[in-house]
């Protein structure tokens, strides 16, 4: 994995001490609390619905045990709300929970002391608060970690898919290439000040994991019939109020000139994107209204920039390479540690076939550690959690972890005669479930208990629907499912590309729940990426758990042998699965569900 060089320690340093000079600044009152907010933004310091939120940015997933270790000791030390705030926040909710007629569903205790993996293998922080941000900062530099650009209307952190370097279906590994252009777009002047945030992913593989086809940029990697590198370059797509699929704007781009074609569109982006209208202002938009205009502007600048500016970000050969040195194969040795575990037992064979996964070396393996368990938000890892990750990276691979957009962390260099020791140290820690891929591997954002722009909670939800499916047999037959959970219309739950999505919405002061059928997220198993179709007006919170069994009960019954939900969704078509969702509906609730829409209109 990438090492910082005395350049970028330096450069996150300064930075740091920087943030820490803006901070002193407020507490004396020599900047407002207006003035501090685009400081702290740029460095990925949020204020939520009751504290200051830490973003904290692991470009394309790759992550240390040194690393892992330092997140540890700032859950540990830092994400402490007072008992006073704490005392408030957890009043509030159950004034929320009161308020809702007829709900039963009942969320946990506010919980601090805890790291959360997003979609975006950021890491967040819910508690720390704002006069200790500079202190975290510190801690966060000195093991090349930081959180510029993690929010903001700029470049965002850069991901990719977590199997590049060890997917047996490789085409290129592009996490070199992502980290060029998370050097070169860091603080980059042309991209300070877009018409709103920019998301770019990367995927080197034949399938498409890392989604591309949902981000503003998608790069694809690919080979020629020569077999020389390039890109197929995808723009325009998103989430979010209009849910996008992005647009091939190049088949075929040299890797070199990857630099100089992004900076082509983002310029378009900046001269034509709207300002006037934050929903209106993703380049999505403007993709989507000007359709080959756009492409033809890209063109027409990408052009200007190689042979009006002589391609200044033309990709070296030598820059390649050096920055190629570091995502060799580290040194690699089995841990050779002692197990009990009895390899034939149905458990550890399901585990096998669920969270290992093949790998392009010989005699190695990639395992999925589940961060989806009974009494913990999905992502939720607290800091002796934390700290025992860090454990298992150095004792079972070479030091390093990645987080996944599933929000779960995988180790990438995992011996196969050490699964059975592995799978041991991870049952002890709770993160064994063999799930990956399954109905209960599901994702969620924050929600409402912590975000100030969420319309409902979706923690409740997604612990309703954790605790309702833990017969693994159940869970087994139903096969491979993707459950997305997003608390508002912004999608940080990515609900669109679930084949089940659940979004919150908020009518008239309380808590709904729109469910969509049929996303895709552009992977082998879900096809080329789709958004979900809604199946009807939206349930209560104590309906969404029938409501899913529901849809789940049609498909037993309609399925054909061997067949998974997306496919039979697609043969059979919405209507069966609508009128089961609608058919759980509980008398009241939709009694109260027809006065709302009712008084809306």
């Amino acid at each position: 994995m990438y090492q910082y060089t005395h350049f970028d320690k330096q450069f996150v340093q300064l930075r740091a001490q920087q943030f820490r000079d803006q901070i002193e600044r407020w507490q004396r009152g020599e900047l407002t609390d207006e003035q501090l907010l685009p400081l702290r933004l740029q460095n990925g310091w949020y204020i939520q619905r009751y504290a200051p939120m830490a973003r904290i940015a692991v470009p394309y997933g790759e992550i240390s045990s040194t690393q892992l270790r330092m997140l540890a000791r700032i859950a540990r030390d830092y994400d402490k709300p007072s008992p006073e705030l704490l005392a408030h926040a957890q009043a509030t909710q159950d004034e929320l929970q009161a308020a809702q007629p007829g709900l039963t569903l009942h969320a946990a205790p506010l919980q601090y002391g805890y790291g959360h993996f997003t979609t975006r293998t950021n890491v967040q922080f819910n508690w720390i608060p704002i006069t200790q941000a500079a202190d975290v900062m510190d801690l966060l530099a000195s093991v090349g970690m930081h959180g510029i650009q993690t929010s903001g209307n700029t470049i965002r952190n850069i991901t990719t898919e977590a199997y590049e370097g060890i997917a047996e279906d490789g085409i290129v590994d592009t996490r070199p290439f992502a980290e060029i252009a998370r050097q070169w777009s860091t603080l980059h002047p042309e991209f300070a000040f877009l018409p709103r945030k920019f998301k770019i992913a990367f995927n080197g593989s034949s399938e498409d994991r890392a989604a591309t086809g949902w981000y503003d940029i998608g790069v694809q990697a690919t080979k020629n019939a020569a077999g020389e590198v390039g890109f197929t370059v995808k723009v325009g797509g998103g989430m979010g109020r209009t849910p996008i699929i992005g647009s091939v704007v190049r088949e075929f781009l040299p890797w070199d000139q990857l630099l100089n074609f992004i900076e082509a569109v983002i310029r378009v982006y900046n001269g034509y994107g709207r300002r006037d209208n934050k929903w209106k202002a993703r380049i999505k938009i403007l993709v989507k209204a000007e359709g080959q205009q756009f492409i033809d502007a890209v063109e027409a600048e990408y052009k200007a920039i190689v042979e009006q500016d002589g391609a200044p970000h033309t990709i070296t050969q030598a820059e390649l390479d050096r920055v190629q040195a570091f995502f060799v194969v580290p040194e690699l040795k089995p841990a050779n540690l002692p197990s009990s575990v009895a390899t034939s037992g149905q458990l550890y064979q399901r585990w096998l076939q669920q969270n290992v996964r093949g790998h392009r070396l010989p005699g190695m393996k990639a395992v999925t550690l589940s961060f989806k368990r009974v009494g913990f938000a999905p992502g939720d890892a607290d800091a002796d959690t934390i700290a025992a990750l860090a454990q298992l990276a150095d004792q079972f691979s070479a030091g390093e972890a990645r987080l996944t957009h599933e929000q779960n962390l995988m180790l990438p260099w995992v011996f196969e005669s050490d699964l059975p020791a592995l799978y041991e140290a991870a049952r002890k820690l709770g993160l064994a479930q063999p799930n990956i891929g399954l109905l209960t591997d599901l994702i969620a954002c924050p929600g409402g208990d912590f975000c100030s722009l969420a319309n409902a909670r979706s923690l409740p939800i997604a612990a309703a629907l954790t605790e309702r499916y833990q017969d693994l047999d159940e869970v087994f037959d139903l096969g491979p499912i993707d459950l997305h959970i997003s608390g508002c219309i912004n999608s940080c739950g990515h609900h669109h590309s679930g084949h089940i999505g659940i979004l919150g919405v908020d009518k008239d002061g309380k808590e709904w729940y729109q469910i969509t059928l049929g996303g895709a997220d552009g992977s082998q198993l879900s096809g080329p990426a789709l958004a979900g179709k809604a199946v009807g007006p939206s349930f209560s919170a104590s309906e969404v758990p029938d409501v899913i069994e529901a849809v789940l009960t049609t498909f037993r019954e309609l399925r054909k042998p061997g067949e998974f939900f997306i496919d039979a969704l697609r043969r059979i078509g919405h209507e069966p699965f609508k009128a089961a969702a609608n058919g759980a509906r509980h008398p009241k609730q939709a009694q109260e569900e027809a006065v709302t829409e009712h008084a809306s209109e």
